[in-house]
């Protein structure tokens, strides 16, 4: 679709493709023949994967950052989106809509917002170009016109480039002061770019203007970055007794999962993972993390089944990482070969989001410090710290110089990850593990024990070799 010169709102992209395949179960043979037979199925997946993110994904329900990102608090439907839920049927009624009238400026920013949704909700980076032409003929139309500007906002962030999101939402709020997109746009970016300050008073000036669960939900992430988590809850609480449509009640109650499963609650988090699915059984986040919680819990079968269903929908970083860690911390014969082909497709799925305007640095740093190219991992970490400072880049970059042998420059910024008050099991084992490199032994102890407290089951890989860290450090 190209919206500057063609009335035709229908791109190729949007016609149907096959169901990408599943990436786990190993293929049987021995020697050459299993080694083709592996080949192939990497070529496979990778086609399969490549499929994915180019078909039209359909997503029923609220929005939330596919887990490639850890860091975003995305909300749940933008208004600009019909209320009905229905993702992929509101995108086919506009798109006949904007065949017969293309001059509606209105209609091509709500398409340009619903492709952000889509992309952002199956993984599908291929939407992003799209949303962005759907965007600007809005605004070619109507200079000015807010909700393309906040559209622009979303994709921004989106696309990780939040700095261009917060120019985007400043610019929606000078046209109008109200614009919930944009208000919750700007919290996000200002989150993102480390500003938490900020971000803490665009919170407040939002839940005064607009308040509402995609408001409630941004506020509450915000003080639970800063160690508050009793408000976080609180406010979580409130949102979800405040939700009506199926969306918002699956995006509050695996915001509140989440919350739990951060703090070890691993039964509480099952509870609102399974209220969740309940109200939407393909939302991600809840998929993923009753998954995890099952393997806090000892449930190891049950969460390799979860997670394999997860990455055969949804192929992304964060769940393909976990999928291959479970695989190595069970250990039967061909695991090790089932966890490096997830390992792989994270590498292919860095490479479409990169051709298609996403910033991967973040995830490119975090999945090859502990599973890939410790060189890699190092530059995309340095990369994406120079362009934001937050408490998961500050992370990010310890571990990647950790793993690089450079434990004296990671020390600082393993403590800057943990300076906010946000309390992350990994972030704890990350500093741990780097001051005991660094002759801090005692404050090692506190900080390995710290992580292991907050939430015992944190990694099926990480858990374990905090333990064991733990024990080396007495």
């Amino acid at each position: 679709m190209s919206p500057g010169t063609n009335d035709d709102a229908t791109p190729e992209a949007d016609r149907a493709a096959p169901e990408a395949g599943t990436v786990g179960g190993a293929p049987g043979g021995t020697g050459a023949s299993r080694d083709r037979l592996r080949s192939a199925r990497l070529v496979f997946c990778a086609a399969a994967l490549a499929v994915a993110m180019t078909a039209g994904a359909v997503v029923v329900g609220a929005l939330r950052d596919g887990g490639a990102t850890p860091a975003v608090a995305a909300a749940g439907v933008s208004p600009l989106i019909p209320a009905n839920g229905d993702l992929d049927a509101s995108i086919t009624s506009l798109q006949a809509h904007l065949r017969t009238q293309p001059g509606d400026f209105g209609g091509w920013a709500t398409l340009g917002l619903a492709y952000v949704e889509q992309a952002r909700t199956k993984g599908d980076p291929s939407r992003y170009p799209q949303a962005q032409q759907a965007l600007d003929r809005s605004l070619k139309l109507r200079p000015h016109y807010d909700p393309a500007l906040a559209g622009r906002a979303a994709l921004a962030a989106a696309r990780h480039d939040f700095t261009g999101a917060l120019k985007y939402a400043d610019l929606a709020l000078g046209q109008n002061p109200f614009s919930e997109g944009a208000l919750c746009s700007r919290i996000d970016a200002l989150v993102e770019l480390g500003r938490y300050a900020e971000a803490s008073k665009a919170a407040d000036l939002a839940d005064s203007r607009r308040p509402g669960v995609p408001v409630f939900t941004r506020y509450a992430y915000v003080h639970e970055l800063r160690g508050d988590v009793a408000t976080a809850r609180r406010v979580l609480k409130q949102a979800l007794a405040t939700a009506t449509s199926r969306g918002d009640i699956a995006y509050v109650s695996g915001a509140l999962g989440q919350l739990a499963w951060n703090q070890g609650d691993y039964r509480s988090a099952l509870t609102f993972y399974a209220r969740a699915l309940a109200a939407d059984d393909s939302y991600l986040p809840a998929l993923e993390g009753r998954a995890r919680a099952q393997a806090a819990l000892g449930d190891r079968a049950a969460a390799i089944k979860g997670m394999e269903q997860v990455v055969q929908r949804y192929p992304l970083p964060q769940p393909l990482v976990e999928l291959g860690e479970l695989y190595e911390a069970r250990g039967r014969a061909g695991d090790a070969r089932q966890a490096r082909d997830q390992y792989a497709l994270v590498n292919a799925w860095v490479s479409l989001a990169r051709a298609n305007g996403v910033d991967a640095d973040l995830d490119t740093a975090l999945a090859a410090a502990d599973h890939g190219d410790h060189r890699a991992a190092l530059k995309a970490a340095r990369d994406e710290w120079a362009r934001r400072h937050t408490v998961h880049t500050a992370d990010a970059l310890a571990w990647a110089l950790h793993v690089a042998g450079r434990d004296k420059e990671a020390l600082p910024h393993a403590r800057g990850a943990t300076a906010t008050g946000y309390r992350n099991a990994a972030f704890l084992y990350h500093r741990g593990v780097i001051e005991r490199a660094t002759g801090h032994t005692k404050a090692a102890r506190a900080s390995l024990k710290a992580a292991l407290e907050l939430n015992p089951g944190f990694s099926p890989l990480g858990a374990r070799e905090a333990r064991a860290a733990l024990k080396a450090a007495r």
